[in-house]
């Protein structure tokens, strides 16, 4: 009887991870309007702005989109794989990979998110390396190279896994 209790209200604790979701969503309107922000400046300043302003402001939104792809991803996929299933009222709003990202693509897929984010800063450190010392340049390179050999090493474990589950 204490074996069942405690196994329902252990199940019933998954719904404590649904507010940290929707303030996820918090902020994905935070980035949104960061985004529009930085959109509204370069319509604003396009006529000063010079080519490698304009490739770095590009850059930055770029980054703001990803990370908020990124919030995405985790919220819809987290909610489904621990909380509930989402349950679209109309089939022609639901997303395709709704539903087909276990923890394990989830993770892989956030390593990678990581990777291409890490690659706009780098790109934009390199755009700017006339004002950044060299060191700090190393720093970042070092830590870009850490993200990549962590996703890489995280799709080999993925791989090594599930090589004999997979057809």
């Amino acid at each position: 009887m204490i074996e069942k209790f405690l196994e329902r209200l252990l199940f019933a604790c998954r719904w404590l991870l649904a507010p940290m979701y929707i303030g996820l969503s918090l902020a994905l309107v935070a980035l949104g309007i960061k985004f529009f922000q930085e959109a509204f400046h370069v319509v604003v300043t396009i006529g000063t702005l010079g080519e490698d302003q304009l490739v770095l402001i590009v850059l930055t939104l770029i980054d703001i989109v990803l990370v908020g792809s990124l919030i995405v991803m985790v919220m819809f996929s987290g909610y489904e794989n621990f909380v509930s299933r989402i349950d679209v009222a109309q089939e022609g709003e639901k997303l395709g990979w709704l539903g087909k990202l276990d923890a394990g693509t989830l993770k892989l897929k956030v390593a990678a998110s990581i990777v291409a984010i890490s690659s706009i800063h780098l790109l934009k450190v390199f755009m700017d390396v006339k004002t950044i010392p060299n060191d700090k340049i190393l720093w970042y390179v070092v830590l870009h190279m850490t993200f990549v050999l962590s996703a890489l090493l995280l799709g080999l474990l993925d791989r090594l896994s599930f090589a004999g589950k997979r057809d």
